[in-house]
């Protein structure tokens, strides 16, 4: 506390002259301006790097859900490989096919504009 008050009642000129001391400081200077140069000015820069930290967040998830994709795709081939049901309700639901009696309907659901 008795630090504080003192430095209150120096002049202001007299607590500008330690300010200007540590401005006159190269080593200092040289620091702040490469911590200047390396935030802002910089091609790999904060801002870069943190749209390249959200993009690989991006291609992870797009990975992972690939991933699933394929996993499924493999029990579904899987499953076609051995059943014969399993072969003609694939055709039925995916291809729209039907047997020579039978007549196919296909009903849409309604598209709504959001």
């Amino acid at each position: 506390m008795e630090n504080t008050t003192q430095q209150n009642s120096l002049p202001k000129s007299f607590r500008w002259k330690g300010l200007g001391k540590l401005f006159k400081n190269k080593y200092l200077l040289a620091g702040l301006f490469f911590l200047v140069w390396m935030l802002f000015f910089d091609p790999k820069d904060v801002g870069a790097e943190l749209q390249k930290w959200g993009k690989y967040r991006e291609l992870q998830a797009s990975e992972a859900h690939l991933v699933k994709k394929i996993s499924e795709t493999r029990s579904e081939l899987k499953e076609l490989k051995n059943n014969a049901q399993t072969i003609e309700k694939y055709a039925r639901e995916k291809y729209l096919m039907k047997k020579d009696n039978e007549d196919l309907f296909v009903v849409e659901a309604p598209k709504t504009n959001n």
